[in-house]
């Protein structure tokens, strides 16, 4: 996975507004993407990540709340219901915690990671995650449900939390507020 860094590129970076490309063919390499997505995600004490968080331009999210390792290729919402809000992070949006309002049951269509079709019904924090990451794929953030002014808001503190890690070398972890990070 020779374009993969092993960092999450953080909000300002461009490749998480840009829409990720289809997976056209599962191939070995597909497998390993995800593989490493899945470390970096669990290393980053996330519960779920989208490829562009990792500077790849392919429909590929991992997600695991607890319950099981979800490793998907070309994810789709294909039905959504009611609605729900809960607070969510980001990882590449470290300290920040959103309030954001997404459908409460949602069913996905992808491939597994061998290619095979999958259909996945999901209900609160998994419909959720599950909604985060594939807006990921779209190039759409949590910010982008937040007001004018929160924007602005959070632009500074990022921009300070920044400079932090520059200079005292901060680690990630060591930035973390919100319980959950997408």
């Amino acid at each position: 996975m020779n374009e993969t860094r092993s960092e999450i590129r953080l909000l300002g970076d461009p490749v998480l507004r840009k829409k990720a490309k289809p997976v056209k063919e599962v191939t070995p390499e597909s497998r390993d993407i995800l593989a490493q997505m899945s470390r970096i995600m669990y290393e980053s004490m996330g519960i779920g990540l989208a490829s562009p968080q990792v500077g790849i331009n392919q429909a590929m999210i991992v997600v695991d709340i607890g319950t099981g390792l979800y490793k998907l290729i070309n994810p789709k919402i294909v039905k959504k219901e009611g609605s729900q809000v809960q607070e969510e992070g980001c990882l590449s949006i470290p300290n920040v915690c959103l309030k954001v309002k997404r459908a409460k049951k949602v069913r996905i269509s992808a491939q597994d990671e061998f290619a095979k079709p999958v259909a996945i019904e999901a209900q609160d924090l998994l419909a959720c995650v599950f909604q985060h990451e594939i807006d990921h794929l779209k190039g759409k953030l949590i910010i982008d449900y937040a007001s004018f002014f929160d924007r602005l808001k959070i632009r500074k503190k990022l921009g300070k939390l920044r400079k932090r890690i520059k200079d005292e070398g901060l680690s990630k972890s060591e930035t973390k507020s919100c319980k959950l990070q997408l």
